[in-house]
């Protein structure tokens, strides 16, 4: 059996140009039976956001981020109250919502949340399947499975409740050939791209990280393995993921073939504030923080979004004169002073290694931000590189008052 005839790709997967060999380089992926697993996942469908201008906001993942818009809802679709705009890179999809009436429940949520994340949508081959096995494991269930059609035919989708107000919606699209869902129109980007500029600056969305409160992670780890069957992967705690003036402990799960991965990291007590407090109170409870980009060229990446104007964590040089890093880390694909020139971390496992940077928050308030990752064989999640980082996000959290 080929590797490509092992994993079976999705249509956004193959439109992207994107092979079974390049997702495993991109997100780690793995084999499994998806035969023998009570919820069945195919892929992350989408990441859709509630936002204060989602107008403002799809322009910005257009020109800045790169990506491609591709449909969209709104007043002139027949939606009156909302606007909503589908963007795409590589066979990553954002949906960007915003409330176009007063009274509209968008426009509650952001006077709660700010801008953030409502729906972690997975794309699953069994709807009714899915949700029959999460009831009986106690899942609130948001929606119940229905169709909707159009001229380009009929999805499925049902929806069940995850942490704070975030959702995930469950969606069969195999007898759906339109641009995302019905009351949608295809719609093309209006943005140039300058001579030059690469077609994507990342290719896949690598996972997406959780925020819950103190004492609330293990109970959302038990949720992810009971309702939806994924595994455990990894486990920080302890010295792992502190400072000398915060902490907080994070778990990762994630499907069986390791495409979704959701690490959910929550506070622990220490002498000063952490991110995550920092995240609860500003987004007024448990969300969704940040969302893990893969791309195969880092080092393109961060320099076409620094000259964009993409703020990005800063990393002291000691952390890459250090020569117990150097000795961890070996030999990668770039010296580390064209790393050290632009911030990106560096870290090793077993599997082999990757490449990291964090953006600084994109919205008003200090809740999400993004990270970009390269993989090269490492299954983990930059275990190595936790201090720096929470450094560094310290050193942003005092600045604003809140450490």
């Amino acid at each position: 059996m080929t590797a490509d005839a092992a994993v079976e790709l999705t249509p956004e997967e193959l439109q992207a140009g994107l092979t079974a060999e390049q997702l495993r380089t991109l997100v780690g992926l793995v084999e499994y039976d998806a035969s023998t697993d009570p919820f069945p996942v195919t892929a992350q469908d989408a990441v859709v956001f509630v936002v204060g201008n989602a107008t403002q906001t799809a322009q910005f993942y257009q020109a800045v981020f790169g990506m491609e818009l591709v449909a969209y809802s709104g007043p002139e679709t027949g939606r009156r109250d909302r606007k909503a705009f589908v963007l795409r890179s590589g066979s990553c999809r954002f949906v960007i919502k915003g409330g176009v009436l007063p009274d509209s429940p968008l426009l509650d949520h952001h006077r709660r949340h700010g801008d953030g994340v409502v729906d972690l949508a997975m794309e699953v081959p069994d709807v009714d399947k899915c949700i029959e096995h999460a009831r009986a494991q106690g899942a609130v269930i948001l929606e119940e499975p229905n169709d909707v059609s159009d001229e380009h035919g009929t999805v499925r989708r049902a929806a069940i409740a995850a942490y704070g107000e975030t959702r995930h919606t469950l969606i069969d699209r195999s007898r759906y050939t339109g641009p995302y869902l019905p009351g949608y129109i295809a719609k093309d980007s209006t943005v140039v791209r300058p001579e030059g500029a690469p077609k994507r600056l990342f290719q896949a969305l690598d996972h997406a990280v959780g925020n819950v409160e103190l004492g609330k992670m293990d109970e959302w780890v038990s949720f992810y393995n009971r309702v939806m069957g994924f595994v455990n992967m990894a486990e920080f705690v302890g010295d792992d993921i502190a400072t000398d003036y915060s902490a907080l402990m994070s778990k990762v799960v994630a499907s069986g073939n390791h495409r979704v991965k959701f690490p959910l990291n929550e506070p622990a007590i220490a002498k000063k504030k952490s991110q995550i407090d920092e995240y609860l109170e500003f987004y007024t409870g448990p969300g969704c923080q940040h969302m893990a980009l893969a791309t195969n060229d880092i080092l393109t990446t961060v320099d076409v979004l620094r000259s964009r104007g993409v703020e990005f964590l800063n990393t002291p040089d000691s952390y890459y004169d250090d020569p117990e890093l150097r000795e961890r880390i070996g030999k990668v694909r770039v010296p580390i002073e064209e790393l050290k020139s632009r911030g990106i971390l560096v870290d090793r496992d077993e599997d082999g290694y990757l490449l990291q940077i964090f953006t600084k928050p994109i919205g008003d308030r200090p809740t999400v931000f993004y990270e970009f990752i390269e993989r090269h064989g490492s299954l983990g999640f930059g275990k190595g590189n936790f201090k720096a980082l929470f450094e560094a996000i310290e050193r942003e959290q005092d600045r604003r008052g809140n450490l």
